[in-house]
């Protein structure tokens, strides 16, 4: 099969890679827009169509050198043709695919890919009856394709396909390095010394081993590291100690030293392969239990350097539903996490392993990563072939990343023990065996949870409210409900609240007759994310669900879409504001949250502070308010009083000079200064009745630096006229 068979066609339209079936269709005019109105229902029709990618190339052949065809991301079953021959074939979106070129010309060649219908390519691949997953993700149990793509509540079943990332032919060196690893082996922050130890992996050809040379150097700034060693094996290991050592640290708890590293590799001194990469010293550590009690005696704390790090996260859940398009948007996303005051994201096992930019980024700005491997909220098979798929995945992508200091923790999968496995997670042998091996024996530096919540052995004993690390949805409520305030968890890593989109946002995406009401309509119903009409789709109930936290809050549903718009946004910035707040206030037996989401993939109505088109909710300025280093809060009512705190996440003792206002009385209430510590300072008991509705402005200055906050007091309904005219000095 060549490019020319393809061209007889009359089929045949042009392709832009990286690239997506979707995008090319509707550059060519074939295919409306899937992301407006109720289009993304046409685009399920091209779940069976075949794509065949084809160009012709001219190459000529360097001495000593093996051309190597490189897919960094194909989506997903494919055949690769190489002037007419079949060359291979693969099924994994999430690596990377590699191709050794020996049938390759000098002079023009004809290069075609053949794409097979990912939902035809998943039937009749072997599931039984202890396999679930979603309604609509069931082919993602076998494939190795986000399982997002085929519908989820916060992505459309989109399932499409494409050569989403870069393809290149590279000239690799006959002998050459296979595997560079390069780590901390321990590090003392009293005194900056370090052990960095190198493993390398080469290809060499010459007989006398004694003839190769290995060397790794490293600098930053004013501190640097050095050290050869002939080749006793074509692997091994070579140690080199680092004195007055610069270390990586989080954002916040200091800077990202990053060293310019360089490994070489040597034949009788003359370089025939070079490595480069960038290296931060540091350590990550996690400690935690199996269970937590009434008294949050359970522990799920992070460590760096051996120091505690409270985290304040953001889920990324995929940024486009057409993964083509991650890359031109990663660089705006990755300005929010730093503009939020993140110092990690959690990268959700239902969407993709994401791009280079994004790890390279969280490297320089101190983000820690906690990276899920690719699996979500299903039963998974634990066959020995499908064992082996997730082996060969996970070693590959462990060997991509782990060279980032930014990545915290691996974690085997996304709510699969709590939503799968007939109450006996530990049979899962993906996490508990293959993953567990690959991180053990790839990158034994970093800690491994087999699930995000983890429930192992003594877990399976307990109700699942007693994991020290959790997901909070329950029935998503009041906000300050019950089952908020009295949740055991020391570490949240899902928690959301719904924010419906602004506008000039809904006029992008929803036909004119659309905006309104939102009861009974379709369209609403379609962008929430329940990809078929009616009340058939398991994803129907979130719009509804939006209405009634604005109810809960304000009353009533407000009647008109602006008032509807303010209500909702209102709703989730004080919700997730809350939420923050609340973890923050009760450290140090509370460690971390990681809020869901950031920013949505596709236009939707959605828990994300900032919708597909860059537009920020109201969450997204009370966010970055209350993740400010130093915090004040206040906290709910207790006895006759709200109890003022002062939240200082620095390691300095710090002068704070700060305001109170009851705004609707417009009333000073405190005006004063004081020092506070690392941790949590009681400031002020204020006196308060349960029966008042008030609003309290905190404003602040420490070190130049002028911070604001607010409290909503009193129990709902809050009237949302009152509110719109307070908002203005909110934020």
């Amino acid at each position: 099969m060549t490019v020319d068979d393809i061209l007889e066609k009359d089929n045949c339209i042009p392709a832009i890679v990286p690239g997506n079936l979707e995008i090319d269709l509707q550059r060519a005019g074939l295919l409306e827009d899937p992301f407006y109105g109720q289009n993304v229902l046409k685009a399920q029709e091209l779940e069976a169509v075949h794509m065949f990618y084809g160009r012709k190339f001219k190459y000529s052949k360097t001495e000593r050198t093996v051309p190597i065809l490189t897919f960094e991301g194909l989506d997903t079953v494919a055949e690769i043709y190489l002037n007419g021959k079949l060359i291979g074939s693969c099924e994994n979106m999430f690596v990377a695919q590699t191709f050794q070129l020996d049938t390759i010309k000098d002079g023009e060649n004809d290069l075609l890919v053949h794409i097979i219908p990912a939902c035809i390519a998943a039937r009749g691949r072997k599931l039984s009856v202890y396999n679930s997953a979603l309604k609509y993700n069931y082919e993602s149990l076998r494939l190795r394709k986000s399982a997002s793509m085929f519908g989820w509540d916060i992505m459309p079943r989109l399932v499409s396909g494409g050569i989403y990332r870069p393809v290149y032919i590279e000239d690799r060196p006959l002998e050459y390095l296979k595997q560079v690893y390069v780590m901390a082996k321990y590090v003392d922050p009293n005194i900056n010394l370090a052990e960095i130890e190198m493993f390398f992996d080469a290809e060499v050809l010459g007989d006398a081993i004694s003839e190769y040379e290995i060397t790794l150097r490293g600098h930053c700034r004013d501190s640097s590291f050095e050290i050869s060693d002939r080749l006793w094996f074509s692997a091994g290991h070579i140690r080199v100690w680092v004195e007055n050592a610069l270390l990586w640290w989080p954002k916040g708890y200091g800077a990202q030293a990053l060293y310019d590293v360089e490994v070489t590799l040597s034949k009788n001194d003359v370089v025939i392969d070079t490595w480069m990469t960038r290296f931060g010293i540091r350590s990550v550590a996690l400690e935690r239990t199996a269970i937590t009690d009434q008294f949050l005696s359970g522990k799920f704390q992070f460590y760096v350097n051996n120091k505690k790090i409270f985290i304040l996260g953001t889920n990324m859940v995929p940024i486009d539903a057409l993964h083509s398009r991650d890359r031109q948007r990663l660089p705006r996303v990755m300005e929010l996490v730093e503009d939020t005051g993140c110092n990690m994201i959690r990268l959700w096992g239902g969407g993709i392993y994401e791009d280079d930019y994004l790890y390279d980024f969280c490297d320089e700005k101190g983000i820690l990563i906690w990276q899920d491997f690719c699996m979500a909220c299903g039963t998974y098979p634990v066959d020995d072939d499908f064992c082996e798929v997730m082996r060969e995945e996970g070693e590959k992508v462990v060997r991509r990343l782990r060279q980032h200091p930014a990545i915290a923790i691996w974690a085997g999968d996304n709510e699969c023990d709590v939503m799968g496995f007939k109450g006996k997670p530990s049979n899962n042998k993906i996490t508990r065996e293959v993953l567990q091996k690959v991180v053990e024996f790839e990158d034994s530096m970093r800690p491994y949870l087999p699930s995000s919540p983890f429930v192992d052995l003594e877990a399976e004993k307990y109700p699942g409210d007693l994991l020290p690390e959790n997901h909070l949805w329950g029935p998503r409520d009041y906000y300050k409900s019950e089952y908020y305030k009295r949740s055991l968890c020391s570490f949240v890593s899902e928690i959301g609240y719904h924010g419906c989109p602004s506008r000039s946002s809904l006029g992008k995406f929803l036909p004119a007759d659309k905006l309104w009401p939102w009861k009974g309509n379709d369209d609403w119903m379609l962008h929430a994310s329940s990809m078929e009409k009616g009340e058939r789709g398991i994803f129907a109930y979130r719009i509804e669900l939006m209405a009634k936290q604005i109810k809960e809050l304000f009353g009533e549903i407000p009647d008109t879409l602006d008032d509807f718009i303010l209500a909702s946004q209102i709703s989730q910035a004080e919700a997730k504001k809350f939420f923050i707040e609340f973890f923050r206030t009760g450290q140090p037996k509370r460690t971390g949250i990681i809020w869901w989401n950031l920013i949505d993939g596709w236009p939707q109505f959605s828990d994300a502070v900032v919708d597909y088109y860059f537009e920020k909710k109201l969450a997204y300025h009370y966010i970055k308010q209350v993740q400010q280093p130093v915090l004040l809060s206040i906290k709910e009512p207790e006895n006759w009083n709200l109890v003022l705190v002062a939240v200082n996440d620095t390691d300095q003792s710090l002068a704070l000079k700060y305001c109170i206002k009851e705004m609707t009385a417009g009333e000073v209430i405190i005006d004063e200064e004081t020092t506070i510590h690392h941790g949590v300072t009681p400031l002020k008991n204020i006196p308060y009745s349960q029966g008042e509705k008030k609003m309290y402005l905190m404003e602040w200055e420490v070190n130049g630096c002028k911070g604001k906050n607010h409290y909503l007091a009193g129990n709902p309904p809050f009237s949302l006229e009152v509110y719109r005219r307070l908002l203005k000095d909110l934020y």
